[in-house]
């Protein structure tokens, strides 16, 4: 797996979305006990902190310290520096697995032999993501040639999976039929560029060209950005869940 996000583990944490409310309370409906939780890849414990209201206890693991350090230290959170394919003690399993805007970097073959060790019979295995942005207006077509016209050289080729709304990613579990949800957020023009800068394609085009990419478009996200102090944007949520 790779690590894009050591680097700059604090702007990930203050400035990446979050998910709907709607999405755990989906989650927590259709696992049947609530006693332990793993959310793999947890980055900045964002996915972690909300399991951590609803099971006893929590894993949270991610191959990043840098990442680690900026998680929300709760007590029925276990964080542990662990890449996702890494076997651990057989005896620890869990009733819902959960990895989020992270499976496209894993050797599936490899960290779906861990899924099918750890995840109780009758637990729950979730995948979770988002793809690009959308907003209305010119600002939608400033953030869209960004995404696919200045960084799209830069991108990782996992950034496909994303692309093709997680359809394209192997999963070889019992699916279970999803929901749509919305994933609106909220934000002023310097919230929407300092999201954009913890793009690992943003990180890729400073370092081949010793310049940061925004300063291309920052002047057309003020322009076309209107009256508000805050606009609307919408994240395609992706999610497939499955059992053993």
């Amino acid at each position: 797996m790779k690590d894009n996000f050591s680097s700059h583990a604090a702007d990930y944490a203050k400035f990446r979305p979050t998910y709907p409310q709607e999405l755990y309370t989906f989650l927590f409906k259709i696992v049947q006990n609530k006693s332990k939780a793993w959310d793999v890849a947890t980055g900045n414990g964002q996915v972690a902190v909300e399991l951590s209201k609803t099971f006893d206890e929590v894993l949270a693991t991610d191959l990043s310290a840098k990442q680690l350090a900026e998680s929300p230290q709760l007590k029925n959170i276990t964080y542990r520096v662990q890449t996702a394919e890494e076997p651990f003690d057989s005896n620890e399993k869990f009733d819902l697995i959960t990895v989020a805007q992270a499976i496209h970097w894993f050797n599936f073959d490899s960290f779906y032999k861990q899924i099918k060790l750890h995840l109780k019979s009758e637990g729950i295995f979730a995948v979770i993501g988002y793809s690009v942005l959308e907003t209305s207006g010119e600002l939608n077509t400033v953030i869209q040639r960004f995404y696919k016209e200045i960084t799209n050289p830069y991108w990782d080729p996992e950034r496909k999976y994303l692309d093709e709304n997680y359809r394209s990613i192997p999963f070889p579990f019992q699916e279970i039929e999803t929901p749509k949800f919305a994933m609106p957020i909220y934000w002023t023009a310097d919230e929407l560029l300092n999201y954009l800068n913890t793009w690992s394609a943003v990180k890729h085009y400073e370092k081949a060209n010793a310049e940061n990419p925004l300063h291309l478009i920052r002047d057309d996200v003020y322009k076309y950005w209107g009256a508000k102090e805050k606009r609307e944007f919408n994240f395609p949520l992706l999610l497939r869940v499955g059992t053993v």
